[in-house]
Protein backbone atom coordinates (compact mmCIF):
# COMPACT_ATOMS: atom_id res chain seq x y z
CA UNK A 1 0.00 0.00 0.00
CA UNK A 2 1.19 3.14 -0.79
CA UNK A 3 0.34 5.07 2.61
CA UNK A 4 3.29 2.74 3.99
CA UNK A 5 5.44 4.43 1.68
CA UNK A 6 5.05 7.77 3.57
CA UNK A 7 6.45 6.31 6.65
CA UNK A 8 10.20 7.25 5.99
CA UNK A 9 9.79 10.96 6.30
CA UNK A 10 10.07 10.48 9.75
CA UNK A 11 13.85 9.95 9.55
CA UNK A 12 15.79 12.59 10.73
CA UNK A 13 16.79 14.97 7.68
CA UNK A 14 17.56 18.29 6.89
CA UNK A 15 15.63 18.21 3.96
CA UNK A 16 12.60 17.13 5.40
CA UNK A 17 9.65 19.16 5.60
CA UNK A 18 6.74 19.78 7.60
CA UNK A 19 4.17 19.00 5.01
CA UNK A 20 6.68 15.18 4.71
CA UNK A 21 6.13 14.70 8.50
CA UNK A 22 2.22 15.26 8.13
CA UNK A 23 2.04 13.66 5.43
CA UNK A 24 3.26 10.40 7.17
CA UNK A 25 1.28 10.84 10.00
CA UNK A 26 -1.59 10.84 7.61
CA UNK A 27 -0.41 7.83 6.05
CA UNK A 28 -0.33 5.87 9.79
CA UNK A 29 -3.70 7.38 10.91
CA UNK A 30 -5.31 5.65 7.08
CA UNK A 31 -3.50 2.60 7.62
CA UNK A 32 -5.17 2.18 11.35
CA UNK A 33 -8.17 3.25 10.26
CA UNK A 34 -8.59 0.86 7.69
CA UNK A 35 -7.24 -2.42 9.61
CA UNK A 36 -9.43 -1.44 12.55
CA UNK A 37 -12.42 0.56 11.33
CA UNK A 38 -12.68 -1.55 8.15
CA UNK A 39 -13.31 -4.90 10.00
CA UNK A 40 -15.24 -3.22 12.68
CA UNK A 41 -17.79 -1.64 10.36
CA UNK A 42 -17.61 -5.21 7.89
CA UNK A 43 -19.06 -6.66 10.86
CA UNK A 44 -21.53 -4.56 11.89
CA UNK A 45 -23.24 -4.28 8.58
CA UNK A 46 -22.81 -8.02 8.30
CA UNK A 47 -24.47 -8.51 11.76
CA UNK A 48 -27.40 -6.06 10.78
CA UNK A 49 -27.82 -7.80 7.55
CA UNK A 50 -27.38 -11.18 8.89
CA UNK A 51 -30.73 -10.22 11.52
CA UNK A 52 -32.96 -8.95 8.48
CA UNK A 53 -31.97 -11.72 6.49
CA UNK A 54 -32.36 -14.48 8.83
CA UNK A 55 -36.06 -12.97 10.06
CA UNK A 56 -36.89 -12.45 6.34
CA UNK A 57 -35.82 -16.69 6.16
CA UNK A 58 -38.34 -17.13 9.06
CA UNK A 59 -40.95 -15.20 7.61
CA UNK A 60 -40.79 -16.68 4.50
CA UNK A 61 -41.06 -20.34 5.81
CA UNK A 62 -44.34 -19.15 7.38
CA UNK A 63 -45.46 -17.57 4.68
CA UNK A 64 -45.19 -19.88 2.04
CA UNK A 65 -46.21 -23.67 1.63
CA UNK A 66 -45.15 -26.50 -0.48
CA UNK A 67 -48.42 -27.68 -2.10
CA UNK A 68 -48.99 -30.86 -4.80
CA UNK A 69 -50.43 -29.73 -7.99
CA UNK A 70 -51.46 -32.10 -10.62
CA UNK A 71 -50.95 -31.66 -14.08
CA UNK A 72 -54.09 -31.40 -16.52
CA UNK A 73 -52.89 -30.91 -19.69
CA UNK A 74 -49.14 -29.53 -21.03
CA UNK A 75 -49.10 -26.79 -23.17
CA UNK A 76 -46.96 -25.63 -25.93
CA UNK A 77 -43.74 -24.40 -25.27
CA UNK A 78 -44.12 -20.27 -25.06
CA UNK A 79 -42.05 -18.30 -27.54
CA UNK A 80 -39.91 -16.62 -24.38
CA UNK A 81 -38.75 -19.35 -22.58
CA UNK A 82 -35.20 -20.63 -23.58
CA UNK A 83 -33.91 -23.35 -26.12
CA UNK A 84 -34.53 -26.65 -24.79
CA UNK A 85 -31.45 -27.71 -26.76
CA UNK A 86 -29.58 -24.96 -24.70
CA UNK A 87 -31.14 -25.91 -21.34
CA UNK A 88 -29.32 -28.40 -19.39
CA UNK A 89 -30.31 -31.91 -18.75
CA UNK A 90 -31.06 -31.74 -15.08
CA UNK A 91 -32.82 -27.83 -15.28
CA UNK A 92 -36.03 -29.68 -17.59
CA UNK A 93 -39.15 -27.34 -17.00
CA UNK A 94 -42.51 -27.40 -18.92
CA UNK A 95 -45.64 -25.23 -18.94
CA UNK A 96 -48.80 -26.92 -17.82
CA UNK A 97 -52.36 -26.64 -16.98
CA UNK A 98 -52.24 -27.86 -13.48
CA UNK A 99 -55.06 -27.93 -10.56
CA UNK A 100 -53.80 -27.36 -7.16
CA UNK A 101 -55.32 -26.81 -3.29
CA UNK A 102 -54.14 -24.45 -1.23
CA UNK A 103 -53.14 -24.43 2.18
CA UNK A 104 -56.61 -22.56 3.14
CA UNK A 105 -58.83 -25.08 1.47
CA UNK A 106 -59.53 -23.22 -1.89
CA UNK A 107 -59.00 -24.72 -5.08
CA UNK A 108 -56.92 -23.50 -8.18
CA UNK A 109 -57.02 -23.76 -11.40
CA UNK A 110 -54.02 -22.79 -13.79
CA UNK A 111 -50.73 -22.51 -15.83
CA UNK A 112 -47.58 -23.15 -13.90
CA UNK A 113 -43.77 -23.97 -14.92
CA UNK A 114 -43.64 -27.84 -13.71
CA UNK A 115 -40.17 -29.04 -13.26
CA UNK A 116 -40.86 -32.48 -15.35
CA UNK A 117 -39.12 -33.63 -18.31
CA UNK A 118 -42.62 -34.88 -19.94
CA UNK A 119 -45.47 -34.16 -18.22
CA UNK A 120 -49.05 -36.50 -18.71
CA UNK A 121 -51.96 -35.75 -17.49
CA UNK A 122 -52.18 -37.25 -13.48
CA UNK A 123 -48.54 -36.58 -13.23
CA UNK A 124 -47.63 -34.73 -9.51
CA UNK A 125 -45.52 -31.90 -8.66
CA UNK A 126 -44.66 -29.42 -5.93
CA UNK A 127 -45.48 -25.80 -6.41
CA UNK A 128 -45.15 -23.13 -3.70
CA UNK A 129 -47.90 -21.04 -2.99
CA UNK A 130 -48.84 -18.35 -0.16
CA UNK A 131 -51.91 -19.12 2.20
CA UNK A 132 -54.19 -18.39 -0.64
CA UNK A 133 -52.80 -20.29 -2.98
CA UNK A 134 -51.17 -17.76 -5.24
CA UNK A 135 -47.88 -18.96 -6.59
CA UNK A 136 -44.55 -17.50 -4.55
CA UNK A 137 -41.21 -18.17 -5.20
CA UNK A 138 -39.45 -20.69 -3.15
CA UNK A 139 -38.16 -19.33 0.42
CA UNK A 140 -34.85 -18.16 0.99
CA UNK A 141 -32.96 -20.86 2.49
CA UNK A 142 -31.06 -19.74 5.91
CA UNK A 143 -27.24 -20.81 4.01
CA UNK A 144 -27.91 -18.48 0.64
CA UNK A 145 -29.00 -15.73 3.66
CA UNK A 146 -25.81 -15.65 5.42
CA UNK A 147 -23.75 -15.55 2.55
CA UNK A 148 -24.98 -12.76 1.47
CA UNK A 149 -24.64 -11.45 4.52
CA UNK A 150 -20.96 -12.02 4.58
CA UNK A 151 -20.38 -10.58 1.34
CA UNK A 152 -22.50 -7.13 2.81
CA UNK A 153 -20.33 -7.16 5.33
CA UNK A 154 -16.86 -7.55 3.22
CA UNK A 155 -18.63 -5.28 0.89
CA UNK A 156 -18.66 -2.53 4.02
CA UNK A 157 -15.06 -3.54 4.85
CA UNK A 158 -14.21 -2.81 1.35
CA UNK A 159 -16.32 0.80 1.23
CA UNK A 160 -14.78 1.91 4.16
CA UNK A 161 -10.65 0.94 3.05
CA UNK A 162 -11.65 2.63 0.11
CA UNK A 163 -13.26 6.10 1.77
CA UNK A 164 -9.81 5.98 4.11
CA UNK A 165 -7.87 5.74 1.66
CA UNK A 166 -10.06 8.12 -1.44
CA UNK A 167 -9.59 10.60 2.31
CA UNK A 168 -5.66 10.37 2.38
CA UNK A 169 -5.59 10.74 -1.31
CA UNK A 170 -7.08 13.80 -1.51
CA UNK A 171 -5.21 15.37 1.71
CA UNK A 172 -2.01 14.84 0.49
CA UNK A 173 -3.25 15.92 -3.05
CA UNK A 174 -4.33 19.10 -1.55
CA UNK A 175 -0.94 19.49 0.40
CA UNK A 176 0.84 19.03 -2.70
CA UNK A 177 -1.08 21.91 -4.45
CA UNK A 178 -0.49 23.66 -1.34
CA UNK A 179 2.94 23.23 -1.70
CA UNK A 180 3.64 24.37 -5.83
CA UNK A 181 2.08 27.30 -5.32
CA UNK A 182 4.27 28.09 -2.31
CA UNK A 183 7.49 26.88 -4.63
CA UNK A 184 5.30 29.90 -7.40
CA UNK A 185 5.56 32.15 -5.04
CA UNK A 186 9.04 31.88 -4.10
CA UNK A 187 9.60 31.78 -7.69
CA UNK A 188 7.91 34.79 -8.17
CA UNK A 189 10.03 36.57 -5.28
CA UNK A 190 13.48 35.39 -6.66
CA UNK A 191 12.52 37.28 -9.90
CA UNK A 192 13.33 36.67 -13.60
CA UNK A 193 17.23 37.32 -12.81
CA UNK A 194 18.01 34.59 -10.36
CA UNK A 195 21.08 32.68 -11.01
CA UNK A 196 22.56 35.44 -13.18
CA UNK A 197 26.16 36.55 -12.84
CA UNK A 198 26.01 39.78 -10.55
CA UNK A 199 22.62 39.17 -9.69
CA UNK A 200 21.95 41.10 -6.15
CA UNK A 201 25.74 42.73 -6.27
Amino acid sequence: MRAISGLWRWRRNPLRRTTDLVEAWVALVAVLLILVVGPVSGALVGGVAQDALQRSVREQRESRHLVTATVVRKLDRSPLDADPEAASGRDVRSRVLADWTAPDGTAHHGTVIASLQKPRPGDHFTIWTDQHGRMVARPLDSATAATHAVLAGFGAALLTAGLVEGGRRLMVWRMVRRRYARWDQAWDRAGPDWGRTGTGS
